[in-house]
């Protein structure tokens, strides 16, 4: 039978232009405004330190090196007694270590064997590296290439006493551990760990190991968020599964927000009859968005319980993962008082079509790479469906498509997030 009644359809995933749907810019900006870093510190070793973000800025008490000391295995002179022509006798009388100044005092014409790191003695000022000396018996034959100051470190020529190394929200890496124990520092002041718990919500999720029925798959974005968030060094309160009923996920929201500082779920947040997220968290908290203007990845809720910042990401598993690193990382990094990072973008020429329709910012997965003659080429993976979970685990950037452009031809340029700028 047929009726003349029009159908009202409601924007959905499918469309490219939904007006109530923020830019990606626009989206990150308002959870960057919306969060502030945790204030609580403690001191741990220096060991221990690794990834953490500072809370005091690192000051040398000390300068380094300490000491002038020599860059090459040679010989230390005076500059008084290096040639302006032809060459010069020096005697050898006596050899400074490392660890082991020489303790005399060089006069004219005379060298000291010194080796890489140790003291220069004060009379002298430079170091004639050994491959440039010819050896005598106890002496040594100079020529007239060398110069003041030659193979000489300066005395805090690295850093000087008083001197700030490191500022207050640097993530430490391994060379600060280095850099921070070489300034006789054992303990460091960092931030309190941020608690982070996570949760996956649907009734057709199984845990790994568990045989499936029909309709049934293995939760894999808890795994994803469990790594993602264990690279960033957080408290990590994984809350496992949660059934598709209200009250179920009002339970787990509560105890969420109890026992931590963000809340990540994932699924439930578009609008099926068991998607309850969205309603729940209005109910129990505040909505601040729920919808972006990208793909994948366009329901996405953001708000919060409490004191608790609530991150709702959609439940296909490359979605997860493409809104956790444009949007979540940078805003937890903000909590964890950690200094602003501006993801890395590189223009690459695109080796294959790549479809898109104006609308939505997309991030596509690709494949960086060098072409024959050094220039960069992003290939793309073939599918690029949000549900393609190996489209990230055989990509190694994002191809980063504006939202008002349309197909993009082979061989033309595009912007690539590398996943080492940001995993």
């Amino acid at each position: 039978m047929t009726t003349n009644k029009r159908i009202i359809a409601e924007p959905n995933c499918d469309d490219d232009y939904d007006d109530s749907s923020l830019t990606p810019a626009a989206a990150l900006e308002r959870m960057l405004e919306g969060v502030s870093a945790v204030v609580a510190s403690e001191t741990v070793p220096v060991l221990e330190s690794l990834g953490r973000v500072l809370s005091s800025p690192i000051v040398s008490s000390i300068d380094v090196p300490a000491h002038r000391n020599s860059a090459m295995d040679g010989y230390a002179v005076r500059s008084q007694d290096l040639p302006t022509s032809g060459t010069r006798d020096l005697s050898i009388v006596g050899t400074a270590f490392a660890g082991k100044p020489y303790q005399g005092t060089v006069r004219q014409h005379q060298a000291v064997r010194i080796m890489t790191g140790a003291v220069v003695p004060d009379s002298t000022n430079v170091v004639v590296m050994q491959e440039q000396a010819t050896l005598d018996g106890d002496r040594i034959i100079i020529d007239e290439r060398h110069k003041d100051g030659q193979n000489v470190r300066a005395a805090g020529e690295d850093i000087l006493r008083g001197t700030t190394v490191l500022e207050s929200g640097r993530i430490v890496v391994p060379a600060d551990l280095g850099l921070i124990s070489s300034l006789g520092i054992g303990n460091v002041d960092v931030r309190r760990r941020t608690r982070v718990a996570f949760l996956s919500t649907g009734d057709e999720l199984r845990a790994v190991g568990e045989p499936l029925g029909a309709g049934e798959i293995h939760d894999s974005n808890r795994y994803t968020l469990h790594g993602m968030l264990l690279r960033l060094g957080i408290e990590i309160i994984d809350l496992g599964v949660v059934r598709d009923e209200p009250s179920a996920v009002r339970d787990a929201l509560s105890e969420a927000a109890s026992r931590a500082d963000a809340i990540i779920s994932s699924g439930g947040v578009s609008v099926g009859e068991a998607d309850y997220i969205k309603e729940i968290l209005a109910e129990i908290g505040q909505v601040n968005f729920w919808k972006v203007a990208m793909k994948p990845g366009r329901p996405l809720a953001f708000g919060s319980i409490g004191k608790a910042i609530f991150f709702g990401l959609p439940g296909n598993p490359v979605s997860v993962m493409v809104t956790f690193y444009q949007f979540v990382q940078p805003t937890l990094l903000k909590i964890m008082g950690a200094e602003s990072q501006t993801p890395l973008l590189f223009k690459a020429t695109a080796a294959n079509v790549l479809k898109k329709r104006p609308g939505r910012t997309e991030y596509q997965r690709g494949f960086l790479s060098r072409g024959a003659n050094g220039e960069l080429l992003v290939a793309t993976e073939s599918d690029q469906g949000s549900g393609i979970l190996s489209s990230m685990s055989n990509a190694n950037c994002f191809v980063v498509l504006p939202l008002d452009s349309g197909r993009v031809e082979a061989g033309a340029v595009v912007d690539v997030q590398p996943f080492f700028g940001i995993m």
